[in-house]
């Protein structure tokens, strides 16, 4: 491949990235401050600030686990065997799937995963333009697994976090106990944004170093700290020009919290994430916080959950990967026209 169109393909593969990182920041800016908003301890605005600023402070200190299993534990791209114009046709197809998706479900209100939005676009695209001979078995397991543990672990540390809470505070008149979480839940809240920021930042990262490391610039795959400063500054951005849809069905629709509920969902929720991104897993954040909530609201009663809301929130889940798959198929037919 000539150098300039090298660079150009290079270049134009990062940029989709970037978009990718940014609409992930976007949509899922929901998960990081729903239920800020809906406890009322922050408006909307100053919520997302404080959500992108945690979101980009993840850069520092926190690893490239979960950025090497995107990078190699799913499909695993060999520049030498593949050919570079089709890793770049696969790896932007791939990306292009899960943006639409992503903006198809931030429409309609409905909090999927953008994680799995990426990881469906990736293999469907990778299937269709090299076969299944790249499709890393064992880690595309590791993540389908996960799409089931990550809300159940997330409901159950919610359920008992709240129940803790509500143990310790069980003298507190409530307008006291209110007061406190009030508080409590800025730090939750900071919490589980650094949690979000660790675990989702670093799937935008390990594309790119695929995209450096197919096309020469790397010797070897790595995370430069270049690429993990601009995936933060990415989904920081999104984060803070996140939308209300997905905020409105996540912190109001799914069940009433209150401060004490808010902080108890946000901390089981940041748990789950910082113990999967140890493990280099890539789960989603989206699924994550949905458990935790459901867990917190299930502990006044069965009846406080809006089941229906939560059963249209599962059908956008189950949809993800086949349909971000799918067009990411479509997304590679096209660009193969192209190159």
């Amino acid at each position: 491949m000539d150098s300039t169109i090298l660079l150009a393909g290079t270049v134009g593969v990062i940029f989709i990235a970037l978009a990718f990182d940014f609409m992930n920041g976007f949509h899922d800016a929901a998960n990081s401050i729903a239920t800020v908003v809906s406890t009322r301890v922050l408006p909307p605005r100053a919520a997302v600030l404080w959500a992108a600023w945690w979101n980009f402070a993840a850069a520092f200190g926190f690893g490239v686990s979960v950025a090497n299993t995107i990078g190699k534990g799913i499909v695993d791209l060999k520049p030498a065997e593949v050919g570079t114009s089709v890793a770049f046709a696969v790896i932007a197809a791939g990306l292009l799937g899960a943006i639409i998706w992503d903006a198809i479900t931030w429409y309609y209100g409905l909090p999927s995963s953008s994680s799995h939005a990426l990881v469906g676009g990736y293999v469907g695209a990778a299937l269709v333009g090299i076969g299944p001979q790249v499709i890393v078995v064992s880690g595309l397991a590791t993540v389908a697994t996960f799409i089931v543990v990550s809300p159940i672990v997330g409901m159950i540390l919610g359920f008992l976090i709240m129940a803790v809470v509500i143990h310790i505070t069980r003298r507190f008149a409530p307008d006291r106990a209110n007061k406190y979480f009030r508080r409590l839940q800025l730090v939750s809240a900071a919490f589980y944004s650094l949690s979000h920021g660790t675990n989702d930042a670093q799937k935008t990262m390990g594309i790119i170093a695929v995209v450096l490391w197919t096309a020469g610039f790397l010797d070897h795959f790595f995370v430069p700290f270049y690429v993990i400063l601009m995936a933060h500054t990415a989904i920081a951005l999104g984060t803070y020009f996140g939308g209300w849809r997905i905020i409105r069905t996540m912190g109001m629709r799914i069940t009433k919290l209150k401060p004490i509920g808010g902080f108890s969902a946000e901390s089981g929720a940041a748990i789950t994430l910082f113990m999967n991104s140890t493990l280099g897993i890539p789960v989603s954040t989206t699924h994550t916080i949905s458990g935790a909530i459901i867990g917190v609201g299930a502990l006044k009663r069965l009846t406080a959950v809006r089941w229906g809301v939560a059963r249209s929130m599962t059908s956008a889940w189950i949809l993800t990967i086949p349909m971000s798959a799918f067009f990411a198929a479509i997304c590679y037919a096209l660009i193969r026209l192209f190159l």
